[in-house]
């Protein structure tokens, strides 16, 4: 689907934010310097420049740590939407001691000033077929959507089998799947985060191009480091003290805003909130 604008359709990026601190996942990781406030503010500045506004995935720590930069957030027209409360993945919870740690997360956004909340991501994409109790969790405290499922192996989780559709769950919930396509012998999401990063360009404007033809939207992911040229030297958690996926971690963090504009300049893409897509194109 796509917006038009002029009688010409202009293709949905539905970029956003896993707005989240790797520091709070590191023993001691509180030693380092503070980035977050700063990389969001830039996040805000492109988004601001180009007249966007997108959804945040916010963990409940950064909206007690940071109350001001949610405000921000807010007073910019962005969404709002939960990542849980510590970033914890799915599989690690049950299901009463999710609807407590969901429900912490959404206290906390709103008492730092969000409106009203009514998405979710799950940290790591660990929504699978084995945690989708979870839908019933979401459902029962005022969710309308998630974008919590990467529907193809992953080195973390992935639900392969439930396609790449987005749908509405049993629950009521719909599902917007994250965007992967094959790259050599696996589907990646191009549009993400290290991905975006590390992949060669021409493949990644490629694959925007097949999908925006096809008038389908491409769903990103990006976090704060992901721009942050400036974050100390540290071996970053959960990749097993590699030190090859360490420098994927930190590659070619500083051309990420360019390569954002060159799409935006070939494609002519919109931002929109999650949220906004639901309500206009999938209820």
């Amino acid at each position: 689907m796509a917006h038009k604008t002029n009688g010409k359709p202009k293709p949905f990026f539905l970029f956003s934010i896993d707005l989240e601190d790797i520091r709070f996942r590191m023993k001691k990781g509180t030693a380092y310097k503070e980035r977050v406030p700063e990389n969001t503010y830039r996040y805000l500045a492109w988004l601001k420049k180009h007249g966007f506004t997108c959804t945040f995935f916010t963990v409940g720590d950064i909206a007690r740590a940071y109350p001001s930069l949610i405000k921000d957030i807010v007073a910019e027209g962005h969404e709002l939407a939960c990542h849980t409360n510590t970033h914890k993945a799915l599989d690690t919870m049950i299901k009463t001691s999710f609807k407590k740690d969901l429900h912490h997360n959404i206290e906390s956004l709103l008492k730092a000033g969000a409106k009203t909340i009514r998405g979710f991501r799950a940290p790591y994409f660990s929504l699978t077929q084995k945690t989708a109790w979870a839908y019933d969790v979401m459902d029962e405290l005022g969710l309308t959507y998630s974008s919590s499922v990467y529907p193809a192996d992953n080195p973390f989780f992935g639900w392969k089998a439930h396609g790449h559709d987005f749908n509405k769950t049993p629950h009521g919930i719909i599902e917007l799947p994250m965007t992967v396509n094959r790259f050599t012998v696996k589907e990646v999401a191009f549009a993400g985060g290290v991905y975006f990063r590390n992949l060669p360009f021409y493949v990644i404007k490629k694959r925007f191009k097949t999908y925006f033809k096809a008038e389908q939207p491409v769903l990103s992911y990006f976090h704060p480091y992901d721009i942050d040229v400036d974050q100390e030297q540290f071996m970053h958690p959960e990749i097993n003290n590699s030190h090859f996926y360490n420098f994927l971690m930190r590659n070619n963090r500083k051309n990420v805003f360019k390569r954002l504009d060159a799409l935006k300049a070939e494609t002519d893409y919109t931002i929109i909130p999650y949220q906004r897509y639901v309500e206009n194109h999938l209820l």
